[in-house]
């Protein structure tokens, strides 16, 4: 898959590291180890970065052109340190301009100091010091926490800031032989990630530091050995220096923008198409019936049929479809206009069957949207399939879900300026049921909505982010690719495991807690599966991970109507789990996540809903809706005047008066989701009808 950031890594200033074995083997002939930064190279590239070494000339726009982060590692004269010897340790003017430049409009700087820093004959104190981050000519030193008894080997004492943590899930981390950094006094936007403990010398001082410049960031260092191949390992330093290059491409937002052109949407016919479908709306009854002037409604229909036949030539791969479909139009008009009834189309339309990467699609059919408008109203959609090699690959060989395509927004009428984010068969108006062939997700609205709601979440609880999940919340290509992964490995475990039903492919009527549980489980599958996927080389799978934890955290339990909201029940639950156990802490209007417990605990929970699923292989249908409303409210407390919560004896034998019984609202929102949904509000409504383009 694309790299999730391009690093360059300077190595023509006579640097004393090199990501090239050979050049460090040169250096260090006896411990190539103690110049070589190749394991941080490698460590970068397993997160998903690319990472190249500038090897001679000096630093300019163009060097800089396609790279998202520049890493300037510790450089000397030749007295002090065997280098590379390739250029000068001193930058020039014309290189830290454009450095800067670089900077501003979005890039990220990673500044690799030392300890004595000023012997060394560079000038990377006045460039971090132009940054607002001057580096102190001194040698950190502390008695009491050290590493391996040696007092200059100093453990870093981590704090958050500005909303930034950059040790969460990692811990302990070492710098040995550091220097120090002095912040300038009017550095509102300076972040301190780390300092000396207070029985250090000097005490208190900063060795990690950030500072946000423009759309871009700059995060120093008071070491560079914490990152070579003879330390990397030691305590978390590989966790902080994935971190640090993290964060310094975080803070830039990376949307999606402008997509490519589409065929489609150029084409006039489709301005044509979405006229005439949006003056066919009012004419329609809540079935889609007709009953008004149908001189009108054969009109816009004679428009519909006419734009479509335009279109045709523009998805040759739909053929069948756009015969079928004008069939139906004709057919239903025919008819009278009664309640439409558009199967024969609906079974010629198999996005499935074409799953390339960038292909379109032409949607037209009455029906409802999920999570929206729930009238059988014409709709047309035009839509972009989304099927990179590297999903198609894990398809094929790991997660086979033949019914699974990832879909953009291209263009809708306003039945989906909604919260609806799926295209289903079931959705549109038929004679029959149909089977299940395919399902539509729209990765780039959820991904969007996502971005937008979390952000909103955070900044208001106050959560401090892992680098990695800033970056998910800032880069909306990276949201949508991990969308589609979810989404793969999610929908396919709906038919796997133990399963004494499917909700979702046998129809059948059931208290909305079971479909809540239901996607609750495919969602914590997803989460365990993610270590898999992790030890595979996937660069995805933990920012799966951050999606499924804020979406169920965040986004499920403040959207939508709250009458059997199963969705939001889910995150109820998972929210519960985690806040009873400690691991999140909601407390001074902040939430808290220990994030090296999350993976650990949701696993725990996976365990309980697939043992609760495991075991009602053996119950009645009631008694496993029961055992389940048991499960459910030892984590969320029911409604006060529920009848599920008085017990079985309380119920109606009979199983449909049983689900007649459950109330709207079973399972109420707490007083941290009351609190958090009315500030979330005006973020959820303006999150409606948002595709990637406008995240």
């Amino acid at each position: 898959m694309r790299p999730l950031a391009r690093v360059l890594v300077d190595e023509s200033h006579r640097q004393a590291w090199s990501i090239r074995p050979e050049v460090a083997s040169a250096m260090s002939p006896a411990n190539p180890a103690d110049s070589s930064y190749a394991e941080a190279a490698r460590t970068l590239e397993s997160a998903g970065f690319a990472v190249t070494a500038h090897i001679e000339g000096p630093i300019t726009p163009d060097a800089l052109m396609d790279i998202d982060v520049l890493v300037l590692p510790h450089c000397s004269e030749d007295a002090w340190e065997a280098t590379v010897a390739t250029g000068s340790p001193v930058y020039s003017e014309a290189e830290i301009a454009a450095i800067e430049e670089f900077v501003v409009a979005g890039g990220g700087l990673v500044i690799l100091a030392e300890t004595e820093q000023a012997k060394y004959g560079n000038n990377l104190a006045s460039m971090s010091e132009r940054f607002g981050i001057g580096i102190v000519n001194a040698t950190a030193q502390d008695p009491v926490s050290r590493f391996n008894d040696v007092s200059t080997w100093v453990v870093l004492e981590p704090s958050a800031a500005h909303g930034c943590d950059i040790f969460a899930g990692g811990g302990e981390a070492v710098f040995y032989r550091a220097g120090a950094l002095r912040l300038a006094a009017d550095a509102a936007d300076t972040y301190v990630f780390a300092r000396t403990s207070a029985t250090a010398s000097p005490a208190g001082a900063p060795l990690l530091a950030g500072v946000s410049c423009g759309q871009g960031r700059v995060i120093v260092a008071a070491d560079s050995d914490f990152a070579g191949d003879d330390s990397l390992g030691d305590l978390n330093n590989r966790h902080l220096w994935r971190a640090i290059v993290t964060w310094a491409h975080a803070g830039a937002r990376h949307e999606t923008g402008e997509m490519p052109a589409s065929p489609v949407l150029s084409s006039p016919a489709w301005l044509r198409l979405v006229t005439a479908v949006e003056a066919l709306r009012p004419l329609q009854a809540a079935d889609g019936s007709i009953a008004g002037d149908a001189a009108v409604a054969s009109a816009r229909v004679d428009e519909i049929m006419a734009a479509l036949s335009q279109l045709a030539p523009l998805v040759p791969h739909q053929a069948d479809y756009m015969d079928a479909v004008a069939v139906d139009f004709a057919a239903w008009r025919d008819g009278g206009f009664g309640v439409p009834d558009f199967l024969d189309s609906l079974m010629e339309f198999h996005p499935e069957s074409v799953r390339r990467d960038g292909i379109e699609h032409v949607v037209v059919f009455p029906m409802y949207t999920q999570n929206g408008n729930p009238n059988r109203n014409v709709e047309a959609v035009a839509i972009r399939t989304v099927w990179p090699e590297w999903i198609a690959e894990l398809e094929a060989t790991s997660y086979d879900n033949a019914a699974f395509v990832p879909i953009e927004f291209l263009g809708f009428t306003a039945g989906y300026d909604t919260h609806s984010a799926v295209l289903f068969p079931e959705t549109v108006a038929t004679r029959e049921v149909v089977p299940f062939s395919w399902g539509g997700i729209f990765c780039d609205r959820e991904a969007a909505r996502f971005r937008r709601v979390s952000r909103a979440a955070a900044e208001r609880l106050r959560v401090d982010l892992p680098p990695e999940a800033e970056l998910l919340l800032n880069d909306q290509r990276l949201a949508q690719e991990t969308f589609v992964l979810w989404d793969l490995v999610h929908d396919r475990t709906h038919s796997h495991g133990d399963l004494p039903f499917d909700p979702f492919m046998i129809k059948q009527r059931m208290p909305y807690w079971m479909y809540g549980l239901e996607e609750l489980r495919c969602d914590l599958s997803t989460f365990r599966e993610t270590a898999r996927l992790e030890e595979r080389g996937v660069t995805l799978a933990p920012y799966v991970r951050i999606a499924i934890l804020f979406d169920r955290l965040f986004r499920f339990p403040t959207t939508g109507e709250r009458v059997r909201n199963y969705d939001g029940l889910a995150g109820q639950i998972v929210f519960a789990w985690l806040h009873q156990r400690g691991v999140i802490r909601w407390t001074d209007n902040t939430l808290r996540i220990d994030w090296s417990r999350v993976q650990a605990s949701m696993d725990e929970l996976c365990d309980e809903v697939e043992t609760l699923y495991r075991e009602g292989i053996e119950r009645s249908r009631m008694g496993h809706w029961l055992a389940a409303y048991d499960f459910v409210s030892s984590l969320v407390p029911p409604h006060p005047k529920s009848v599920w919560a008085q017990g079985p004896v309380a119920l109606p034998s009979d199983p449909k008066d049983a689900v007649d019984a459950v109330l709207p609202d079973e399972f109420p929102l707490n007083v941290f989701y009351e609190s958090l949904r009315k500030a979330l509000a005006p973020t959820i409504d303006s999150a409606r009808g948002i595709t990637g383009v406008a995240a």
